[in-house]
Order: structure tokens, then C-alpha cells, then sequence
């Protein structure tokens, strides 16, 4: 079994290289005319830098625009690769599937799919606002699909929670998340099956299916589905596949995208 990466800050050289390639970029010019660098002699070649030098300390609104012009670049790629990745698996992404717990109405027209880590605590702390929800709006149905990216003890977990829902379906599975999401102990085998037992669940069962054929086929479905998307890190919230909200979301941002995306 794989696992994506959890999500992690930027790293602070990110200005660093969008400035190096604001640079590369402002001279790219010269360096295409050049094919290389056979149409200069080294003295031009040298004059050249020169010139860009004195260029960019005379008006340094050169550099600050090109790292602007190279951010707005990056940003919309990236959504519309998030719009394409949307489109494509918007069936996956409306409509749940056999294994998928579902909070609110089954049948809403308003889906939001949730993908999570048992062990994430944003996770974990947005499930009151997500039950909140759903009250609220009648027609509104929230998909949740599990992936492990947090290690072996996430792994463990989501095992357990896809045993569960195989062996009990909806309610088994929300029973047995009650007490996982609630539970400070370190994930292991034994502590599922402990977990299990109090969820009221075959405790002998659940730990048999949690290495079976049927629970690792589903989430293998959850993550590949994930990676289609672009997912790098949990809770990520996808709102009618229309819009993407990764990472911890307040109740009113929620809110806001479901009435933005109904």
C-alpha cells in the first residue's frame, strides 16, 4: 500500500527561485536569439548581463513584475488543471459509491465530497461543523472517502473504518468512526480490534477484513481518485465538482461554498 504526501508548507526558497526565474525569463529573449551562445562573442555575452544588471537595479519593478506575471501563470494552470481534473471524474465526485459513508440526505442534490485521515486533526475537528451542516440543509449530502497519508498508524485506521463499513455498512461505520476519531491511542491491530468491540462490531471479523481483498481495493479507489484531483494533504473538500477547498475550512467558508456551488 502507498500514501500520498501529507500537505506541508511551502518551502521558504519559493521566493528564491521565482525571482531566478523572473530573471531567466527576462532574458530568455536573448537566449533564444542566441540558440545557445554561439551569435555572441564573450565580450557582447557580458554586456549583455551588464545591461540587465544595471536594468534591474535602475527599476527593480522589473523583477517584482516578472515574479508577478510568473505567480499569475502558475495560478491559473493550476486551476485549470483543477477544473479539468474536476470535469473528468465529476461522476466520482457526485455521485457516492457502495463503500462511501454518506452524512445528511443520501439523495441531496448538494454534494460535497470529503476526503480525510482518520488521524488528521483537522479532520477530526471539522466533523461537528460537517454534522451541523447537514442539518441545516436538508438537501445536502456529504461523501466521505478515506485515505491514509499520515504513515502506518493512519493506514491501520482507515483499514479498520472500510472493515467496519463492509461489515455493517452506514451505521457500522459511523459507529466504529465515533470511537477511532475519538480515540488518543496509537493505531495498531489490537487497538482496532478493541475499538471494534466497543462499536459494537465482530471484533474477529473486522480485524480479518481490515488485509482483505475488498477493504484495500477501496482504498486504493479513494486515493487514486485523490491523486486525480491534485489532493496533497487532508481534510480537502470538493463542493459539487466545481470547486476544491484543501486543508482546515472554518464553518462559515463551508457554508459559503455550498450556497456558492448548489
Amino acid at each position: 500500500m502507498t500514501f500520498l504526501s501529507p500537505r506541508r508548507n511551502r518551502p521558504r526558497l519559493l521566493p528564491t527561485l521565482l525571482a531566478t526565474g523572473a530573471m531567466m525569463a527576462a532574458t530568455a529573449g536573448a537566449g533564444r536569439a542566441a540558440d545557445a551562445q554561439a551569435s555572441f562573442t564573450p565580450a557582447q555575452r557580458q554586456e549583455i548581463v551588464e545591461i540587465m544588471r544595471n536594468a534591474l537595479k535602475t527599476d527593480p519593478t522589473i523583477l517584482s513584475d516578472a515574479i508577478a506575471a510568473l505567480r499569475s501563470s502558475a495560478s491559473a494552470a493550476q486551476q485549470n488543471a483543477a477544473r479539468s481534473a474536476l470535469e473528468s471524474h465529476r461522476g466520482d465526485l457526485t455521485t457516492p459509491t457502495a463503500s462511501d459513508g454518506v452524512l445528511g440526505n443520501a439523495k441531496g442534490q448538494t454534494t460535497v465530497v470529503e476526503f480525510y485521515d482518520p488521524r488528521c486533526p483537522y479532520c477530526r475537528k471539522v466533523l461537528p461543523d460537517l454534522d451541523r451542516l447537514t442539518r441545516e440543509n436538508k438537501d445536502l449530502r456529504i461523501i466521505e472517502k478515506v485515505i491514509p497519508v499520515l504513515g502506518q498508524p493512519s493506514l491501520i485506521a482507515s483499514q479498520a473504518l472500510v472493515a467496519a463499513f463492509v461489515q455493517g455498512g452506514q451505521e457500522g461505520y459511523f459507529r466504529m468512526q465515533n470511537v477511532v476519531m475519538n480515540d488518543s491511542v496509537q493505531p495498531t491491530v489490537e487497538r482496532m480490534r478493541t475499538l471494534a468491540t466497543q462499536a459494537g462490531l465482530n471484533a474477529t471479523q473486522l480485524v480479518s477484513d481490515m488485509n482483505g481483498a475488498k477493504v484495500t481495493s477501496i482504498l486504493q479507489a479513494n486515493m487514486e481518485l485523490a491523486r486525480a484531483i491534485g489532493l496533497d494533504g487532508t481534510p480537502t473538500f470538493v463542493f459539487n465538482a466545481r470547486q476544491i477547498i484543501p486543508g482546515a475550512v472554518s464553518y462559515d467558508d463551508l457554508k459559503k461554498a455550498i450556497a456558492q456551488n448548489h
